[in-house]
């Protein structure tokens, strides 16, 4: 009979299409991914994976055994964890996507801290900057920093604003002077920090008037980390989440301009696949994240 964990392991090389891949993915070496593979064909008698020097690929009958093993393993997966979850027993992997910068800021201590109160949980963590699709790119949860969610189909969590402010350097202030008012601005270079890294409007407020600038017609970019260092190195002014510019502000490497004038309020927000009931894995952590950023970290 098939070993489980061989099984998991093809399943890793069909998802990856590489043994070099799946290996990183499982923290096992190359050679232990393909002697799993190689003894789950011996056991069923068939040939589930072409490999070549370029690429590996599913056979017919790979394709077949991939689909139908998939959801039992996950059912599988799912009836222990339910198991240990009646029990009080917070354990099983818990798959994450977070912000780039955010990620960097907090996750850290974030991750350890939990991992010592429920040491059963594993954690995969993905940073990125870009809007996935929870569903189909199954994640258990992501952390976002954006706009209240417009979307119906994930369930979504506030857990607290996250103000922006106009910054720049000062050696760029000395050679193109400190805009007064957001009509200046267009008279300034204005880099955008955009998730497909192309232009965007600054929509700023103040005492009921607004005014729209636009932003990254020289240099726009998908990392506010980025974005930051750049506007430190004189290229121009940003908009940028407090939490990514403070440190730089503190040191004096960049100040803040146009006090007074306020970008539309952004929300970090945990967001979740259409759970029917909320895995408690992923309860006690957003719990955790949440007590952390209000109360021990606030952004």
């Amino acid at each position: 009979m098939s070993d489980l964990s061989d099984i998991r392991v093809f399943l890793a090389v069909a998802k990856q299409r590489s043994f070099t891949a799946a290996a990183r993915q499982l923290s096992m070496t190359a050679p232990s991914v393909t002697r799993a593979v190689s003894a789950l064909e011996a056991d069923l008698g068939v040939q589930l994976l072409l490999r070549t020097t370029r690429q590996v690929s599913l056979t017919s009958a790979g394709a077949v055994y991939a689909a139908r093993i998939e959801p039992l393993i996950h059912q599988f997966d799912e009836a222990r964890e339910d198991l240990r979850e009646q029990h009080g027993d917070v354990a099983g992997l818990i798959r994450l996507n977070a912000p780039l910068s955010l990620g960097q800021h907090i996750l850290p201590d974030i991750v350890t801290g939990f991992r010592a109160e429920h040491p059963g949980t594993r954690i995969s963590l993905s940073l990125t900057d870009r809007l996935i699709d929870i569903v189909t790119e199954d994640f258990d949860l992501a952390v976002r920093v954006s706009e209240p969610p417009r979307d119906k189909s994930t369930i979504w969590r506030r857990i607290c604003p996250v103000r922006r402010v106009l910054v720049a350097s000062p050696g760029y202030l000395a050679r193109f002077g400190t805009p007064q008012t957001p009509d200046d601005l267009d008279r300034h270079g204005c880099l955008a920090y955009d998730g497909e890294a192309v232009a965007e409007t600054w929509e700023l407020s103040s005492e009921g008037r607004t005014r729209k600038v636009r932003a990254g017609q020289s240099l726009a970019a998908n990392n506010g980390e980025f974005v930051a260092r750049l506007a430190e190195n004189g290229e121009g002014i940003a908009l940028l989440p407090l939490f990514i510019v403070e440190d730089a502000l503190a040191r004096g490497a960049l100040v803040q301009i146009l006090n007074g004038w306020e970008a539309p309020q952004l929300w970090l927000t945990l967001y979740y696949p259409p759970y029917e009931r909320l895995p408690l894995r992923v309860a006690k952590f957003s719990d955790f994240f949440e007590s952390y950023v209000t109360e021990t970290r606030p952004l």
